[in-house]
């Protein structure tokens, strides 16, 4: 099992070398096709007390967003060099609606980790694309330059979503050196815990991976618990589901998705 093509999704206003240069080791890891997406959206019309001011989508402006966008694949295919697969797709729209729909010719989304007050109307927003995707993204901060997954950790809980991205992350974890499968928990759940780690264990070891399973007790919030114990266990690469709860519940209330989104130093695999 492996990815045939991953897509990486490149911000037009800086293109970053450090994720092409993720996305272009991934390609060679796995023997992919490599496609980089990038899109810019145009501003509607604004309306101030009864009149409509339309000053952003002239000639000129469309004309100076495909520059840009031509300027990020001249930058795309230098930094991914001639020995690859690779293609090229742009779009004037809105960024998350380009990634979501070019997202079904992929099997796996590479995406610059990114704040979530960025302009809709530049950047790609992670959260939404992984709702409508319907494929594993890949979040990988801005300070990484490469992505070994020699040690991958699992954050465990017992939903759909987690199912989902064991799968997705099949072949990370074929190629991995360590897997380790963790679910924090409150003291009194442990037993339950072990006993759903065990099936998950064996759910790997049916597909010839070794792994094994931890529990911990809740002394944090769920993302800084994993996130301090993947790096205490020199982790580079993390999986879970996303959104368990709504996304609405998340923005409003909090939840591990919003907070590993925002805080994460580690590259993060993620499914809904």
């Amino acid at each position: 099992m492996s990815y045939a093509t991953l897509m990486v999704y490149l911000n037009a206003d800086h293109v970053s070398k450090q994720l092409i240069g993720v996305a272009v080791g991934l390609a060679d890891k796995f023997s992919a096709r490599l496609i980089g997406v990038s899109a810019l959206g145009i501003m509607p019309p604004v309306a101030a007390e009864g009149v409509v001011i339309v000053d952003n989508a002239s000639e000129f402006d469309i004309a100076q967003m495909k520059a840009k966008l031509a300027d990020a694949e001249n930058r795309f295919r230098t930094a991914a060099g001639a020995r690859l697969q690779i293609e090229w797709r742009a779009a004037i729209e809105l960024p998350t609606d380009t990634l979501i729909r070019e997202s079904r010719c992929a099997d796996l989304i590479l995406l610059e980790r990114s704040r979530p007050s960025e302009d809709m109307y530049r950047v790609a927003n992670a959260g939404a694309a992984i709702l409508r995707a319907g494929r594993p993204i890949l979040v990988v901060p801005a300070a990484v330059k490469s992505l070994q997954a020699e040690h991958v950790v699992i954050g465990w809980k017992d939903t759909r979503e987690a199912r989902r991205a064991v799968a997705d992350a099949l072949p990370f974890l074929h190629e991995a050196k360590r897997v380790t499968v963790i679910e924090i928990c409150e003291r009194d759940q442990m037993q339950a815990a072990r006993l759903r780690l065990d099936d998950v264990v064996h759910y790997l070891a049916c597909h010839r991976i070794k792994a094994e399973g931890r529990t911990e007790t809740q002394m944090l919030s769920s993302a800084a618990q994993i996130i301090e114990f993947a790096q205490n266990e020199n982790a580079d690469l993390l999986v879970t589901g996303a959104y368990g709860h709504s996304r609405l519940n998340e923005w409003i209330f909090g939840g591990m998705t919003r907070d590993l989104m925002t805080s994460s130093p580690i590259c993060w695999l993620m499914s809904h």
